[in-house]
């Protein structure tokens, strides 16, 4: 049951930090603090138990949960974790953490239910990560909207509310899109089996004809392609991150653009092999048309916030270029990217909140010459912003280098102008460098520097990128099994390793 544990303590916990809040805003904030460790420990003895190890280097899953929930209808408590959403889940609770301690001192207003909603998004997360039913896959996608929701629209910037109903509008849509592909894969598998489930694994050897199949695929693609965000539904994300209080934009950059990136592997691929190999040409196509336009425009943006958020649309073109390489290689470095670009976009977003606190202001114009006032925050800007632009050494660059490495063999055309969008973050990166932390000073008294909370999360966050930099091997060794049994669905009617059957 500690698959339930992972979900259920955020839940509890936000209920908790909400009533301890409203009444004294530190009990709030050690509260959500304690829950978040709570977890870490319990996703800790997940990946260190013997027996999780064992699975782990099979390619099986660590740990499954199974509970009759409507069974007239097929729907189930299906939970179960393998080495893909175990780096997730990891990721999930370690940001976690990291949105909690930078909200300390930003978040001044109702405190407890600020905690109640941050908690809450990261139990959805946490379930779209472990859920197998796609009935209760869907109940967690939606969970994570609401509370998301109120985080930017409460505790936001000026425009917030604007921002808000467009990230609501968005996913809404998009999840609708998914409601209704999950309702007629099921029913279609149902019709043609004589057996209504709801659970991945018995869908997983689902015989459509293709012609439906491509139709349900479509919604599902949909839904996960404004989250990733693809090129041209991604247009909610540059507001979103803009307003949203520094905590709501390192979720928003670490976590809910990876539950779209995890919903193409996890379902898209495996579910619908055909069909997703028809629409993998177009789908490289839209992921470098991302990567370029992204990179375009963040070079062109006075707004520090909304240009580390069009890097964020630039970098996630990776991962889905990636995710539809059809290679090993390239998925490896779809999911290295997608937890590189999480740590390292998540610091970015951290720095761009310190500095806003400090000069009460995003715009470039009003930024220069923060080396010799603070040292510190300058020197942790600098390495974030070359890890952002894949510099040899961080795991931003493993993970572009094996994604253009397995995109290669299919196209060397889209391979090569995905290439030239790191010459572009090269530049909007040093820019960044330039105009923030070089540079003439704007004011004779520049910024405090780091303290000693900001100091720590910034340390680690730093030295988690550069351990996925210089050893990768655990992380690559931990999803491989996943990658394989992804590539082995393209044959249908196929049951991967990581269903249940040992290779």
């Amino acid at each position: 049951m500690i698959l339930a544990w992972i979900i259920l303590v955020p839940f509890i916990g936000g209920v908790l930090a909400w009533v301890l809040g409203s009444r004294n805003a530190s009990l709030g904030r050690w509260t959500a603090l304690l829950v978040l460790l709570a977890d870490a420990f319990l996703v800790a003895d997940l990946w260190t138990g013997s027996s999780g190890a064992e699975e782990l280097s099979r390619g099986v899953w660590i740990s499954e949960v199974i509970v009759p929930w409507v069974p007239r209808l097929g729907i189930g408590l299906h939970l179960a974790v393998d080495g893909l959403s175990l780096l997730l889940i990891a990721l999930t609770v370690f940001l976690g953490l990291i949105a909690v301690l930078c909200s300390w001192r930003e978040v001044r207003e109702r405190v407890g239910f600020f905690h109640f909603n941050l908690l809450w998004v990261l139990a959805g997360i946490l379930g779209v990560f472990l859920a197998l039913d796609l009935f209760l896959f869907y109940l967690f996608w939606e969970l994570m909207l609401i509370p998301m929701y109120l985080l930017i629209a409460i505790w936001g910037h000026a425009e917030r509310v604007r921002a808000a109903r467009k990230f609501f509008l968005f996913t809404q849509a998009g999840g609708l899109l998914m409601l209704l592909s999950i309702l007629a894969l099921y029913v279609a598998q149902g019709a043609r089996s004589g057996l209504y489930s709801f659970d991945y694994l018995l869908l997983l050897g689902a015989d459509l004809p293709p012609a439906s199949s491509r139709w349900i695929m479509l919604g599902f693609v949909i839904a996960f392609a404004v989250k990733i965000p693809a090129v041209p539904l991604h247009t909610w994300l540059p507001d979103a991150h803009t307003e949203a209080p520094t905590a709501g934009s390192v979720l928003l950059a670490g976590l809910l653009l990876k539950t779209g990136a995890y919903g193409l592997l996890r379902f898209v691929l495996p579910l619908f092999p055909e069909a997703a190999a028809a629409l993998a040409p177009a789908a490289m196509t839209v992921a470098v048309a991302g990567i370029i336009y992204g990179a375009v425009l963040a070079f062109g943006q006075r707004d520090l916030k909304r240009l580390v958020a069009y890097t964020s649309v630039s970098h996630m073109g990776f991962v889905l270029l990636g995710i539809f390489s059809g290679t090993a290689m390239a998925l490896s470095g779809a999911v290295m990217q997608m937890l590189a670009h999480g740590v390292s976009t998540g610091a970015l977003f951290l720095i761009v909140g310190m500095v806003q606190e400090r000069i009460h202001s995003r715009e470039l114009g009003r930024m220069g010459g923060f080396w010799s006032s603070a040292p510190r925050l300058s020197a942790a800007g600098l390495v974030l912003c070359l890890a952002s632009l894949g510099i040899p050494g961080s795991g931003n660059f493993v993970a572009e280098f094996l994604v253009l490495l397995g995109t290669w063999s299919v196209s060397m055309p889209l391979t090569a102008v995905a290439a030239a969008g790191l010459v572009l973050s090269a530049v909007y990166s040093l820019g960044i460098v330039q105009q923030v932390f070089h540079g003439p000073a704007v004011s004779a008294e520049g910024p405090a520097d780091l303290s000693l909370r900001e100091s720590g999360m910034l340390a680690v966050m730093i030295a988690l990128i550069l351990w996925l930099g210089i050893f990768p091997g655990p992380v690559l060794r931990t999803a491989g099994p996943v990658v394989q049994a992804v590539l082995c669905c393209a044959s249908p009617g196929h049951i991967p390793p990581a269903a249940g059957v040992a290779p």
